[in-house]
């Protein structure tokens, strides 16, 4: 799995306390970020982030190049619906030497390993089959192709929807090849924006709190007992 982040918006955090500074304020944006310094842009920002006020973070998106997923992936990716995606086209980009991801679970496990790895050399054999010695448009084709086919994706997120996402997928309790990406993607937008991130991520790290009832990964718990000990 490849994860680069492509874009960001200019200075996303003095972008964000500018946006809330400006709801309250008789002057301008533009006069705002001439006299905004970094340090008072970041003890707005992290005031914003933990009273819940994350309209002004709509105003910042991140672009990510994503490449080497599968497409059980993507379809749970595009379930976050304010995002923008543009993916490889499985009607125009003809899969004759396709990739595929392999769970770990079936990795592990020579056996299954081999099953795995015979079933897609079958499919890809039909595949060829069909393009090349049929000659069935790739569009059509493309129903014999296995959601462990290999996949690539662009994805723009604003960083409120991110927040959402990070704190769905970087849970425990999510899908193992999704939490991956978020992970990956949280750690390009800490690099980029340390502030406006630096809670992000499930919600036992962001809020202190765990949804998962009786399913909790037991995460929470751990994060208690260390603090605790600080004190």
């Amino acid at each position: 799995m490849e994860v680069k982040l492509l874009r960001h918006t200019p200075e996303p955090e003095k972008t964000v306390a500018m946006s809330a500074r400006l709801c309250y304020s008789p002057v301008g944006a533009a006069q705002l970020e001439e006299t905004m310094s970094d340090e008072q842009a970041a003890k707005l920002v992290r005031k914003l982030v933990e009273m819940g006020h994350f309209s002004t973070l709509e105003h910042v998106t991140f672009t990510f190049a994503i490449e080497g997923v599968s497409r059980v992936l993507t379809h749970q990716l595009v379930r976050h619906r304010i995002a923008s995606y543009s993916q490889q086209s499985q009607r125009y980009v003809k899969e004759h030497d396709f990739e595929t991801i392999m769970p770990p679970t079936i990795s592990s496990r020579p056996e299954a390993k081999a099953k795995f790895e015979q079933l897609m050399a079958d499919i890809q054999a039909r595949y060829n089959e069909f393009t090349d010695e049929f000659g069935i448009p790739a569009e059509d084709a493309r129903y014999v192709l296995p959601n462990a086919a290999e996949t690539k994706i662009v994805a723009t997120f604003n960083v409120r929807s991110l927040m959402n996402f990070f704190s769905l997928r970087c849970c425990n309790r999510a899908q193992w090849e999704i939490r991956q990406l978020a992970e990956k993607m949280l750690a390009e937008c800490k690099k980029a924006a340390p502030v406006l991130f630096e809670n992000a991520g499930p919600t036992c790290v962001s809020e202190g709190i765990c949804r998962e009832g009786a399913m909790s990964c037991g995460r929470l718990d751990a994060i208690l007992a260390a603090k605790q000990k600080q004190q």
